[in-house]
């Protein structure tokens, strides 16, 4: 009995996820077609940036022209699951029909939105509506903040219109190309590694270090450009993080053995306290809806938060700044990301083994995924006692703060 519920459970979300990817792969191939965007561009002409509305007949014609075609391709292939358990001869087959009667919801909708019937919009066209935002983009669900993006931020990218997985699978779920991306430790080795995959990804990159010589990264001729700043003048950087639409704090330091007074100081002021002031000052600079849907700060923390890292005040520096993050997202006006990443070959770690131009390609092979922690390690042990660790103490920050 259980199993046969939980193979109809699965046969009926299996078709609502269907239909769901066959609308996402349509929106992808409107904008690879021209004979298909000719349809889906009336779409794009609809809405000023405040998503408020340009015109109401062009608003009216969109539907016709983009979303009921959508939602008929939607609803012939709702048709196909059936095939599954029909053949197989599952239990309750009937709950296949999930799936089509989900694509009629939206077939309905677009023609009374098309028809201009009163508040259809409104009732039906949710990420569509205008207004203030009031959360970041979702990384699950799409919500008008992810949406806006496509619209806003790059028509190439952010593709799905209820679930995020097939932007996920394709790294469309966060666009690089023309974003102004600051990169702190940017003299370091892994700092280099990350300009030169975000730049080869379309980026405009800019390198933030305590060092005045010039950074030129590989095959080029010019230098980046470089803004110096120093532990402790954090606030000096305020004009130009207003610039900033990703800012990647990556600096930090490795005493290794020591443990006296001034080594305790200088790491929790580099790899923690630094790193704290420069989050807080960026997300000062997180206003409007632009800026709530396109900001973010991506934190190396290292996996020393959860692992040995045989340089104890390395751990507990880590540990702080990666405490202060968690507690910090919980009221973010904008995405967060860590980067969670194992032992590779540096300067500050000469015994690291992976290489650091492969730690920087999976860092952003993941982030145009929207991870939000990125973990790129040989270690397993991390993979398994990440999500525990992070998801706990995000509950305690929840339960005993406001």
């Amino acid at each position: 009995m259980i199993q046969n519920w939980l193979i109809t459970l699965s046969i009926g979300l299996g078709s609502l996820l269907w239909v769901e990817v066959v609308r996402d792969l349509y929106h992808w191939a409107a904008h690879q077609w021209p004979l298909l965007y000719r349809l889906h561009g009336w779409h794009h002409r609809v809405f000023r940036p405040d998503l408020s509305v340009i015109s109401p007949e062009i608003y009216r014609q969109a539907h016709w022209y983009n979303d009921v075609p959508e939602a008929l391709v939607m609803l012939v292939m709702s048709v196909l699951p059936w095939a599954i358990p029909l053949s197989l001869r599952f239990p309750q087959p009937w709950v296949v029909s999930l799936g089509t009667v989900y694509t009629l919801t939206f077939l309905v909708g677009a023609i009374a939105r098309g028809s201009g019937w009163p508040q259809a919009d409104e009732l039906t066209d949710l990420t569509h509506r205008p207004g203030p935002f009031n959360a970041a983009p979702a990384p699950w669900f799409v919500n008008r903040t992810y949406h806006w993006r496509h619209h806003f931020d790059d028509q190439n990218a952010y593709y799905c219109g209820t679930l995020t997985l097939v932007d996920k699978i394709m790294g469309t779920a966060l666009s690089l190309k023309g974003k102004r991306i600051a990169v702190t430790g940017a003299s370091g080795t892994l700092g280099r590694a990350l300009l030169a995959q975000l730049k080869a990804r379309g980026a405009k990159v800019t390198a933030f270090s305590s060092q005045t010589t010039p950074i030129t990264l590989p095959g080029e001729t010019e230098p980046l450009p470089l803004v110096t700043w120093q532990v402790g003048e954090e606030a000096a950087l305020a004009a130009t993080l207003q610039k900033i639409d990703i800012l990647i704090l990556n600096h930090g330091i490795n005493v290794h053995g020591q443990r006296d007074a001034q080594a305790i100081e200088q790491s929790y002021q580099v790899n923690a306290f630094s790193s704290w002031r420069l989050l807080e000052l960026f997300l000062t600079t997180v206003e409007g809806n632009k800026a709530i849907a396109t900001k973010e700060v991506w934190v190396n923390t290292s996996e020393a938060e959860v692992n040995p890292a045989f340089s104890p005040l390395y751990e507990l520096s880590k540990r702080t700044l990666g405490d202060l993050v968690t507690l910090r997202r919980l009221d973010a006006p904008c995405v967060i990301r860590k980067l969670i990443l194992g032992p590779f070959k540096s300067e500050l770690n000469p015994v690291g083994v992976m290489a650091p131009g492969w730690v920087a390609q999976q860092i952003v092979n993941l982030a145009v995924r929207d991870v939000r922690d990125i973990i790129v390690t040989i270690n397993p042990l991390t993979y398994l006692v990440w999500l525990p660790k992070e998801w706990g103490r995000s509950l305690y920050f929840r339960l005993f703060t406001r």
